[in-house]
């Protein structure tokens, strides 16, 4: 998302800088400069030289020189720090005090109500010159996509298990899994134990053109996390490549989804099964979802997003 959104600033005539602890390796270049790992005599050189301190997702070690400087800071919060303390958890504490006294943007509504201060809700975008439809629906071989990290909050194991219980009703969807973890394994075992090996095939992580390719050979996309995502910029990419999305319905994920798909109750493999089922056997409704895609997707395509982040760091400089 920080990349993404530097590239639209920059092709708006904006100076930008970013600010990594990333070491860079195997990464792409960039127009605009990307410093990683600085030297605190150099982050105050750069905080000195801004506008418009921006950090995309609280980092208590680079934020503190810009309050030492009085320079404007914004700060959009991804959820990573949604949790209300319990106990001493002085870190969390910390920085849920620094977002109650800095310009606070919340990439969802979800997000937004964790935080007792107001917060502008600019979503994350999605990378819109990536991710497009180029295929007609009927040309799409696989009816279910699964993309993520496998753990358990992605909620795989409720995926497959639901691939049993359709089966049960004489439906056998075949289903891609995109990704890795540490729960890859027995997510594999799983499949395997259900009888689902000739439905479901794991193609490990995959990127850029790759996975654009992935996504335009599949009918719905599944996000069937456990937990309340805090947005889920992955339903956007679906949709965008002319995915239906079935997520499930806690967080900001919805907000994501928008009128493009259906949303199940988190955990409840029952109502997931129920959905995928009924997506299934009436083409007419994915295809009444997909004719809303275009106006959804405007709502998050990189430009709109960056100038609305523009707009508000303007307004910090009056």
């Amino acid at each position: 998302m920080s990349a993404l959104l530097a590239q639209e600033f920059f092709r708006l005539d904006h100076q930008v800088v970013v600010v990594t602890q990333t070491s860079g390796e195997g990464r792409e270049e960039f127009h605009f400069p990307v410093v990683r790992q600085p030297s605190l005599g150099k982050l105050f050189d750069l905080i000195k030289w801004c506008d418009i301190f921006w950090q995309n997702n609280l980092s208590l070690r680079t934020v503190w020189p810009a309050f030492v400087l009085s320079k404007p800071v914004v700060i959009t919060h991804q959820g990573s720090y949604c949790a209300k303390p319990t106990g001493i958890d002085l870190l969390l504490r910390f920085k849920r005090a620094i977002v109650n006294r800095t310009t606070s943007v919340a990439i969802s509504q979800f997000v937004a109500g964790c935080f007792p201060t107001r917060s502008s809700i600019i979503p994350n975008p999605y990378d819109a010159r990536m991710f497009a439809q180029t295929s007609h629906a009927s040309a799409r071989s696989t009816e279910l996509l699964f993309v993520g990290r496998v753990v358990a909050e992605k909620g795989l194991d409720l995926l497959i298990g639901s691939l049993a219980q359709l089966r049960s009703r004489g439906l056998q969807p075949r289903l891609t899994i995109v990704g890795s973890g540490p729960e890859l394994t027995a997510m594999q075992k799983l499949s395997e134990n259900l009888g689902l090996r000739d439905q479901v095939k794991f193609a490990g992580p995959k990127l850029g053109a790759e996975l654009v390719e992935i996504f335009r050979r599949h009918k719905i996309l599944v996000v069937p996390s456990r937990y309340d995502e805090p947005f889920g910029v992955v339903a956007l990419e679906g949709i965008a490549c002319g995915c239906v999305v079935v997520g499930s319905s806690g967080g900001g994920l919805p907000e994501a989804i928008g009128p493009c798909g259906v949303t199940f109750p988190n955990g409840d493999a029952e109502r997931l099964a129920g959905a995928i089922e009924e997506l299934l056997r009436a083409s007419d409704n994915r295809d009444r979802f997909l004719a809303k895609a275009p106006e959804h997707l405007a709502r998050f395509h990189p430009v709109s997003i960056a100038n609305q982040y523009l707009e508000l760091f303007q307004s910090k400089l009056q």
